[in-house]
């Protein structure tokens, strides 16, 4: 599957945060089956904290035929050669079709210099988990919880959920 990554415009970024909210709350769903819990699976200021991140850069993923299929939010550091995966998803009704290694593989060919990756997933996510491990090459490093929040942000735990963080060495 052949998918170009564009940098985001600002009047894409509202389009895009609401696929993204529809992707990850199908995914929630999937798991949870229960649609009355008024929690946000991927709340506003979440996504507008990793647009504003050091080093962030924000891409849709465009397929052959000019459409959007997902997208991600990514900050590279530079000078360390790291870089975290923030947010990348598939728009509902193209998923399991290879859009999403395809669109990790472009981020991937954008940033050869970066030599370490990281990104997390909740842990109800086996889908993702699955993704990260199986198909992208990432592993399981720290599995944040009550007991073990992210130091980046401890007030992702007012539930009893938790976050495994992958990570990619590239060299």
């Amino acid at each position: 599957m052949t998918i170009h990554l564009l940098q985001l415009r600002q009047e894409q970024t509202i389009a895009m945060k609401e696929e993204m909210q529809e992707a990850f709350k199908c995914g929630f769903l999937s798991y949870h089956k229960d649609d009355t819990n008024q929690w946000q699976v991927l709340p506003d200021k979440d996504f507008y904290r990793s647009l504003e991140a050091d080093g962030a850069e924000a891409y849709e993923a465009i397929d052959a035929d000019g459409e959007r299929v997902g997208g991600a939010i990514i900050a590279i550091d530079k000078k360390k050669h790291r870089g975290e995966l923030a947010f990348l998803y598939v728009k509902v009704g193209v998923q399991s079709k290879g859009v999403g290694q395809a669109i990790w593989k472009a981020i991937e060919a954008l940033h050869p210099e970066t030599e370490v990756w990281e990104t997390c997933t909740p842990y109800f996510d086996l889908r993702n988990i699955h993704f990260y491990i199986n198909r992208c090459g990432f592993h399981a490093v720290e599995f944040f919880n009550d007991h073990h929040p992210d130091p980046n942000m401890p007030e992702q735990f007012d539930q009893a959920d938790g976050l495994f963080k992958f990570e990619k060495k590239i060299k």
